[in-house]
């Protein structure tokens, strides 16, 4: 067995909590991603107008305080939207990562994209072009995308939902 010594005056950290040492779980989660996926895309049709030649992109989505990125494909005829490892990123146009409570409250509209980006909580690579039409196509839905999927869920959903925003809102009365 290999031993590894801390540097002096470091304390053993112990062992990683086992939620870090557990795979995530991917084959778990595709099947409820991608119902919550197409039935935004069945209930919100119009927003794909908005998305123009960028329907068929793949975008990654990387909440970095998270086990996992997101693929998302927002095709009418086949949306997609699968957790992935980051070690196995897909071919995309575009890159958006932050903090998972800063992006479901950008989904929202909860959060001013252009300040959370300047304040470099969002960063954004690849073709803005086609992050500003996702915006755009998220904007055009109308009432909130978040209490709509938690809806999906019943009474434990939109339980999750409210404690999320609870988190949300006390991280942003810390800044």
């Amino acid at each position: 067995m290999k031993t590894q010594s801390l540097p002096s005056g470091s304390a053993a950290a112990g062992p990683a909590p086992l939620s870090a040492r557990l795979p995530f779980p991917h084959a778990l989660m595709r099947p409820i991603l991608s119902r919550v996926v197409r039935r935004i895309a069945a209930n919100h049709p119009g927003m794909f107008n908005r998305l123009g030649r960028f329907t068929t992109a793949d975008f990654v989505i990387d909440p970095i305080d998270m086990p996992f990125a997101m693929h998302l494909r927002p095709d009418p005829a086949g949306p997609i939207l699968r957790t992935v490892p980051r070690s196995r990123l897909p071919a995309h146009v575009a890159r958006i990562a932050g903090r998972f409570l800063d992006l479901l409250e950008l989904m929202d509209a909860d959060l001013d994209g252009d300040a959370l980006f300047f304040s470099r909580g969002l960063e954004v690579t690849g073709n803005t072009e086609a992050v500003v039409c996702l915006r755009n196509a998220l904007d055009d839905i109308d009432g909130s995308v978040a209490e709509e999927v938690a809806a999906m869920f019943g009474a434990p959903g939109r339980a999750a939902l409210s404690a999320l925003r609870r988190a949300a809102h006390k991280k942003s009365h810390k800044r």
